[in-house]
């Protein structure tokens, strides 16, 4: 019997966290895993007492249209990753790694472009997390170094500015 990799016993608990979101788009799993112990999980929706997209019937930036990636102030939902951050203490998740999952809503189809949006970024590097592995396909995944990736190479500055 062969074991599955590490990365991919992770990636499969975050895209079992997936189940539990409420996204109508693009619905996500995320653990925070340090020391092959799992710290918390997290998945994308609501704030907690207010109503989900699936309990409304509508997603607010599907019905204005609004492309993905964009906008994420009109979005109802806290991120998987943002959630997964919110559950654990700093001490307790600096130098671990996030694991994300996505699926399409509407498919159930893994989602093969997932990634972290600029704010959630910015969480992960505040809450001292080194490394980022996300699921590109059920047993494929990418891996980002956070410092290298995500600081050093910070692009959220534009190219001119950057180089001042």
């Amino acid at each position: 019997m062969q074991r599955i990799s590490k990365e991919n016993y992770y990636l499969d608990i975050a895209q079992t966290v997936i189940e539990r979101a409420t996204c109508l788009r693009r619905c996500y799993g995320a653990i925070i895993v340090k020391n092959d112990e799992i710290i918390s999980t997290g998945y994308n929706g609501a704030p907690r007492g207010r109503r989900n997209c699936v309990d409304l019937g509508y997603c607010t930036r599907a019905a204005l249209k609004i492309p993905s990636g964009q906008r994420y102030e009109l979005c109802r939902s806290v991120h998987a990753e943002a959630n997964a951050i919110i559950s654990a203490a700093r001490r307790d998740m600096a130098g671990g790694t996030l694991y994300l999952a996505g699926k399409d809503a509407a498919t159930g189809e893994v989602l093969g472009d997932a990634t972290s949006c600029s704010m959630c970024r910015r969480l992960i590097i505040n809450a001292g997390l080194e490394k980022v592995v996300i699921r590109n396909t059920p047993t494929e995944y990418s891996v980002v170094d956070v410092k290298r990736d995500w600081v050093d190479e910070d692009d959220t500055l534009p190219e001119t500015l950057g180089e001042m």
